[in-house]
């Protein structure tokens, strides 16, 4: 009868044990319910089913659940007490964690520890460090978990002094206190840890590695790392970083090539590295050939398209981001509004706009600031100004966006009134705002009034000017015809006049036809830039208005010596999500040319009967009258603005790019578009937007 007995109580035992079992994995699994229905239809339960169910809900992030079954138990052991403990202490409850401990009925070393470990988790490392001293006895784990707590507190001599007191330092405490030193960069310290310890593994070796790594001693890691006897993926990786972060690419590169487990985090940093070296093909092929790819790997590839000016590549890249369902993350949706504000790609930013409210990203200022001016440039300074407004606390980020946006759409009344509405809210300006303010005053001529705040910068708002203030003052004098004061300002100037000073003299110049000092800016800037073409386009254009063809063909010989190359003027426009290129004198270089010419034919009818004359003066070839007004009609604006004409809805605006500033001929002749064909024109060029409407710009002609 005895042996049936046990052979029974055997079994149960053995039934109970796989009903526990199986509730801990429907726990690890996340099927709560699963592991519920298990425990109630469990013909018999011990101590164990129950620490196992009230486990498997604080596992679950069900705590008022896992406290309700604690509370029901029969009986309770240590490990029942213990186990409340630490999963209060899992799911962020410290309060109640303490409370448990505190009227727990005997505690061991483990709850200790538990408490001590919870203080350290949620940065409480002084309520951490006064339980811990008050521990009846400790164990290794009790003071590593401690030193950790110092560590991460940044008190590297009170966790040395900890270190010192240890009676047993195990691999781990002396991995903790590498690290600890070489995050505060005493890597003499590290290694001497190091060097002594009895025994490493590779999380010990890679430690090491990565502190030197993090404090640019990339050549002493690499000579660890050739030591190791031992090396995982981590340890490649850190190497690999070490590389990556101080620029070493080509290092990088053969040391990633013989890595024998590429990471996603190795490949990652190899994506970033070759796209800030310029070398975006060799970015795409890692990218091609991951087999696994996460939220980082996508945003990075877009943010090295978007940084190396291949716009629609990133755009092409988020939208197969999105065919493969990837999360949709902040950093991705920066990057792709920012090459929506690039491209002026106005149906994708809204696109983008709509993803940041869903994902709750839009009450965050710095995406505020960045919707601002994708909207600026995207010429919607409506929907830019209704994303300001909505907007409750505003940072001076927000302030200078929306200023900037008035700015460069020519508002300069509007734009002083925002900063003066600034100002009164006591809100301090700061250089980048004064930057858009005198920008505004330079493009609505403004004399006054920029003179006046430029005054007021250092002596009211303690700003110091610096060269990109001066440049605004000389484009400022410049385009209201004071070339000489513009020049006595440069001469004046505290620091060395740059090239965007001096380049706004030369523009200038180029508008009141001042060839003196066009020249003598011109020899500056080839100086400062001498693979920049600006200055010889912008002398050129002045010399052949002047019909001085010689001049310009020593101007181009000496470009073709020195190998500047002028970037063609292009232009774009976005239809139905597609962005449209033009090149200027290219009129067959889109699918849709013959259809693109016979809207320029009937637009060349119509602007003929409105009186348009072509001016050839922008023609910088010595050709006859008849090729010049051959070569203004084939401008990139226009084909861009021909193409609109035929595609965009004329309840809409027809929004045209352009990558330089949009030629004077093209200007008149885009008046009198809008005026003939009563639609509203934006022309966003390389230095502002232009608004045409009724055969009349925004601009005022003052450009």
């Amino acid at each position: 009868m005895r042996l049936l007995f046990i052979q029974i109580r055997g079994y149960t035992t053995n039934v109970a044990s796989s009903f526990n079992s199986l509730i801990s994995r429907y726990a690890r699994l996340g099927q709560i319910h699963n592991a519920r229905k298990v425990f109630d239809e469990m013909p018999q339960r011990n101590i164990v089913s129950w620490n196992s169910i009230v486990a498997a809900y604080f596992q679950n992030n069900q705590p008022g659940d896992a406290r309700k079954l604690f509370d029901k138990m029969p009986e309770r052991n240590l490990i029942s007490w213990n186990a409340l403990v630490s999963g209060y202490i899992k799911n962020g409850m410290l309060g109640e964690a303490r409370q448990v401990f505190d009227s727990m009925p005997e505690r061991n070393v483990v709850s200790w520890t538990s408490m001590v470990r919870g203080y350290v988790q949620e940065g409480m490392i002084l309520e951490a460090e006064s339980l811990f001293w008050q521990m009846p006895e400790k164990n290794v784990v009790s003071w590593t978990v401690m030193l950790g707590g110092l560590i991460q507190a940044r008190r590297i001599d009170d966790a040395h002094r900890l270190f010192n007191e240890m009676p047993e330092k195990d691999m781990v405490a002396r991995t903790n206190m590498i690290g600890g030193y070489c995050q505060e960069g005493r890597l003499n310290e590290a290694r001497m840890i190091f060097d002594d310890m009895p025994c490493r593994n590779v999380v010990s070796w890679t430690t090491m590695i990565s502190g030197y790594v993090q404090n640019q001693r990339v050549d002493v890691a690499r000579k660890l790392f050739e030591v190791m006897p031992e090396k995982n993926e981590v340890s490649w990786t850190a190497m690999l970083m070490g590389y990556t972060q101080c620029g070493r690419i080509q290092e990088a590169s053969e040391l990633f090539e013989v890595m024998p487990i590429k990471s996603v985090i190795a490949c990652n940093a190899m994506i970033l590295a070759f796209g800030q070296s310029g070398e975006v093909d060799k970015s795409r092929r890692i990218f091609d050939q991951m087999i696994e790819k996460n939220e980082v790997t996508w945003n990075g590839m877009i943010k090295v398209y978007e940084r190396n000016g291949l716009e629609m590549q990133a755009l092409d890249l988020f939208a197969s981001m999105q065919r493969h369902r990837v999360k949709l993350n902040f950093p991705s949706l920066i990057s792709v509004l920012s090459v929506c504000a690039s491209l002026a790609s106005l149906d994708h930013g809204r696109q983008v706009h709509c993803q940041l409210l869903r994902s709750h990203f839009d009450n965050d200022v710095y995406v505020a600031s960045v919707l601002i001016t994708m909207y600026v440039k995207c010429g919607n300074l409506e929907k830019a100004k209704l994303v300001f407004d909505r907007f409750g606390e505003k940072d001076v980020v927000m302030w200078n966006s929306i200023i900037t946006g008035y700015a460069q759409h020519g508002l300069g009344e509007e734009a002083l009134q925002i900063f003066h509405e600034m100002c009164s809210l006591g809100l301090e300006p700061n250089d980048i705002t004064f930057i858009g303010v005198l920008s505004a005053c330079s493009y609505t001529g403004k004399v006054e009034e920029g003179l006046e705040i430029f005054e007021t910068m250092k002596c009211k708002y303690l700003v110091e000017p610096r060269t990109e203030h001066y440049a605004c003052m000389v484009d400022l004098l410049g385009r209201a015809g004071q070339v000489n004061e513009a020049m006595n300002l440069i001469k004046k100037m505290p620091v060395e006049a740059d090239a965007i000073v001096w380049g706004s003299l030369l523009g200038a110049c180029k508008t009141h036809m001042k060839m003196d000092l066009a020249e003598v800016a011109a020899k500056k800037l080839q100086k400062l830039e001498p693979r920049s073409s600006g200055p010889y386009i912008l002398l050129s254009h002045m010399y052949a208005t002047k019909g001085r063809w010689g001049d310009v063909e020593e101007l181009r010989s000496d470009m073709r010596a020195r190998s500047v190359s002028k970037s063609p003027g292009c232009s774009w426009i976005e239809v139905d999500k597609n962005v449209h290129m033009f090149t200027g004198g290219d009129s067959m270089g889109h699918p849709e040319h013959l259809i693109i010419l016979r809207m320029l034919d009937r637009l060349g009818v119509l602007l003929r009967e409105a009186g348009y004359c072509p001016d050839g003066t922008f023609v910088m070839h010595d050709v006859d009258e008849e090729e010049k007004v051959h070569s203004l009609r084939y401008h990139s604006e226009k084909l861009a603005v021909a193409y609109g004409l035929l595609k965009v809805p004329e309840t809409m605006p027809i929004r045209v790019m352009k990558n330089l500033r949009v030629c004077g001929d093209c200007h008149s002749a885009i008046k009198l578009i809008a005026k003939v064909t009563g639609r509203e024109i934006i022309l966003r060029d390389a230095n502002r937007f232009h608004h045409f409407k009724d055969g009349l710009c925004s601009c005022k002609d003052y450009w």
